[in-house]
């Protein structure tokens, strides 16, 4: 697997946030490393049969959509979602090869560093959480991070029982 270092190049707060942030990006990427087109398709628990290695992939890079475009600058909510399958990232994502979704969501974090590079951390959500509260720029980052690493743990597990791969 890939060596990534967690180590920010500076101590002050944004480059922390951001340093971890893309730890857990770059730790999800790594683990789908060498996985089968098969296996990355592959539910191997029977309670979750929408829990694949491609499905955390692209649920991934939709929470980032949804907490940087929708409730960060208050676009328009375009994900793949409805209120009848509130899960469909996860469905679709089994079309998709994962090289490609790993491609767009490498992407799609390139677009958002940038933007949280411009953006200072104070910057209050345009759009409330479902509770009502203005979040800031620094709390979804924040957010973001633990998500991440939260299913980095879920990616661990899948793997080994898919191929017998473990996670460090």
């Amino acid at each position: 697997m890939t060596r990534i270092d967690d180590m920010p190049s500076a101590w002050d707060e944004r480059t922390q946030l951001t340093t971890f942030l893309d730890y857990a990006r770059d730790t999800a990427r790594a683990k789908c490393e060498g996985v089968s087109p098969e296996h990355a398709r592959t539910a191997p628990l029977p309670g979750s049969p929408l829990m694949t290695m491609s499905g955390v992939i692209n649920h991934l890079r939709w929470v980032e959509y949804y907490w940087f475009q929708v409730v960060l600058l208050g676009e328009e909510d375009e994900g793949p979602w409805t209120d009848e399958d509130p899960d469909r990232e996860m469905r679709i994502a089994v079309d998709s090869p994962l090289p490609r979704l790993l491609a767009a969501y490498a992407d799609q974090s390139a677009r958002y560093r940038e933007l949280v590079a411009r953006t200072p951390l104070d910057k209050q959500a345009q759009r409330p959480t479902r509770d009502g509260r203005h979040i800031d720029l620094r709390w979804i980052l924040l957010h973001l991070t633990e998500e991440t690493a939260r299913h980095n743990g879920h990616l661990d597990i899948l793997r080994e029982l898919l191929d017998g791969t473990k996670g460090e």
